[in-house]
């Protein structure tokens, strides 16, 4: 498909055909995995198709690299070997030390521990505030030396959400940019550049990639952003010069993931939306988090900016933490473990498990707290495992 026909096409289209013409040679229509780390020169500097050195360039990744772009309706996407690789690198490239960094105040305890343990040896200052409260997150901010303006949303764990148009103004007044993780949402239900964001984060471990045999991250620019091609060259010169790069076969399983992630997307919302009835209703539930509830504080704003409301969902037990754990350890289905967005259905503790790293903190999640993430199993199951693992107290 050209360009242009690509542009218009639906995010299922998208999904399939960007990224990869049929190979010429062979007519191959998956991307074939280039598993090399050097490439023939026809003379000094004459490079086929500007492919040197595999961590600077290859061929299985720029097929994903191009694909993340089109669904995020991006310019230009870099690919990682991990998430966090990826955030590390997008700080390298935006600040200096002395500069600035507004972080949610439920962050994933994994960006906190690099903002706080890693990036602040180097000289980056932070404050947190939640990304709910826009007036909260302008008041963070520090006129000057603020750069970037971070939000997950819906956030990891508590599943809060920011109103991404209303967070990029009040960035962009401060001269900040906005990075938003979507993890959480994935590029199916929300997309952040068209709302203004200049940066777009993901895990592609979780729903992009969708099958848990993967590790890998992505940085997406262009949109709305303003400057993006100086963002985008600051983005290839430090994803080069660090090089965290996605190796080939993980850029193959990634860009084989997103195939199918409209369908899986789908069915993970349809079984969330099961699970949340029936915990809604658990008398060992005191409280479900989940943005498609109405009473949910961001359930506009998620309801204006997705077109459907994720398969990560978090509730609190009556009994306490003890009992939380209990719950973790006796469902079957759900299988205990951390990571999120695979067809697999996974329950966990965030207080001792992926947040643990915000322990004692302003960050801390409660102990009470369990997270699932809702994989695409039949649902009766997931609803019998969840009534068998809350039916007894420990």
């Amino acid at each position: 498909m050209t360009d242009e026909h690509l542009a218009q096409a639906g995010f299922e289209t998208r999904a399939i055909h960007a990224g990869w013409e049929p190979d010429p040679s062979t007519g191959s229509v998956i991307p074939p995995i280039f598993a090399t780390s050097t490439y023939k020169q026809d003379g000094v500097g004459g490079l086929r198709g500007g492919y040197e050195y595999s961590r600077s360039g290859n061929p299985t990744r720029t097929a994903l690299e191009q694909t993340l772009a089109a669904l995020e309706q991006g310019e230009r996407a870099f690919a990682f070997a991990s998430g966090l690789a990826a955030e590390d690198t997008l700080l390298h490239a935006t600040c200096v030390p002395g500069d600035h960094v507004v972080i949610p105040d439920d962050a994933y305890g994994g960006t906190f521990r690099l903002v706080d343990k890693v990036a602040t040896r180097w000289g980056l200052e932070y404050d947190a505030a939640p990304v709910s409260d826009v007036d909260a997150v302008r008041a963070a901010i520090r006129p000057g030396r603020t750069r970037l303006v971070w939000v997950e949303t819906p956030t990891n764990p508590l599943l809060n959400v920011g109103d991404i148009e209303a967070l990029a103004a009040v960035a962009h007044e401060a001269g900040a940019l906005l990075v938003v993780d979507n993890t959480f949402a994935s590029s199916y239900l929300q997309q952040p550049l068209t709302l203004g964001a200049d940066v777009v984060v993901h895990s592609t471990t979780k729903y992009a990639g969708g099958h848990s045999d993967v590790v890998g991250g992505a940085l997406v620019v262009g949109g709305a952003s303003t400057g993006s091609g100086e963002l985008a060259e600051a983005l290839a010169f430090h994803h080069n010069a660090i090089g965290a790069v996605a190796g080939p076969f993980d850029a193959w399983l990634s860009l084989r993931g997103l195939k199918t992630l409209g369908l899986r997307m789908d069915r993970h919302c349809d079984n969330a939306e099961l699970v949340v009835g029936f915990l809604a209703g658990h008398p060992d539930v005191s409280h479900v988090y989940y943005p498609g509830l109405a009473d949910h504080p961001g359930h506009e704003v998620a309801s204006r900016q997705m077109s459907r409301f994720g398969g990560m969902v978090s509730f609190r037990v009556t009994g306490g933490e003890q009992q939380a754990l209990a719950v973790c350890e006796r469902t079957r289905v759900f299988t205990l473990g951390e990571s999120l967005g695979g067809v697999e259905s996974l329950i966990e503790h965030p207080g001792k498990m992926t947040h643990a790293s915000v322990a004692g903190t302003p960050l801390e999640v409660p102990g009470d707290l369990v997270r699932l993430s809702v994989g695409i199993e039949t649902g009766d199951d997931l609803l019998a495992d969840l009534d068998r693992a809350l039916a007894s107290r420990p």
